[in-house]
């Protein structure tokens, strides 16, 4: 239980204040626990992101792989795909997998945050492979690139309103720059 309540404080403090945010203090406060305690359960602030990437990643890549299978032509996948994606932008353990991903962290963390993504770009390579595409998995890094994008233009709260941008990007990665 104990632990489930720092991952909840994590996530908070990583939405609301990125990476420079999560300190033991500040989830130590935030829990109503010592300092100490925390410690009990993370040895390292790393291992706290961790944690995180291991529990939050696999249910936004669900939930994007849900709205992938509800979709029927490999268009209509590759949109599901950018659209459920982007639609998780304001959720809050969205916002904490973005700070984390933004954030300096050692190598494992790194690892186990580029592992996960390798596994969100997998689940559209089949699509484009449909589509016939000779290098399915560059083009899925390259639709990736273009979803990434867009999260950060919604993190940044852009000029454009996320329903603009989330069209712009699902044009962009159906139709290409044609426009």
């Amino acid at each position: 239980m104990q632990r489930g309540a720092l991952l909840d404080a994590a996530r908070t403090l990583l939405s609301e204040g990125g990476t420079e945010a999560l300190t033991f203090p500040a989830l130590a406060e935030r829990t109503g626990l010592a300092r100490s305690s925390v410690y009990e359960y993370f040895r390292s602030r790393a291992a706290v992101v961790e944690e995180l990437c291991a529990v939050d990643f696999p249910v936004w890549a669900a939930e994007v792989e849900a709205a992938m299978e509800r979709a029927g032509t490999p268009e209509q996948k590759i949109e599901a795909y950018v659209r459920r994606q982007l639609g998780l932008v304001g959720d809050r353990r969205h916002r904490a997998v973005v700070a984390i991903s933004a954030g300096e962290l050692d190598a494992g963390a790194r690892e186990k945050i580029r592992a996960a993504h390798g596994g969100l770009i997998a689940m559209i390579i089949e699509a484009l492979a449909a589509l016939g595409h000779d290098q399915p998995r560059l083009a899925a890094m390259l639709l990736q690139g273009v979803v990434d994008a867009a999260v950060r233009r919604i993190e940044l709260g852009a000029a454009e309103n996320p329903d603009e941008i989330t069209e712009a990007a699902v044009g962009m990665v159906l139709r290409g720059v044609r426009g």
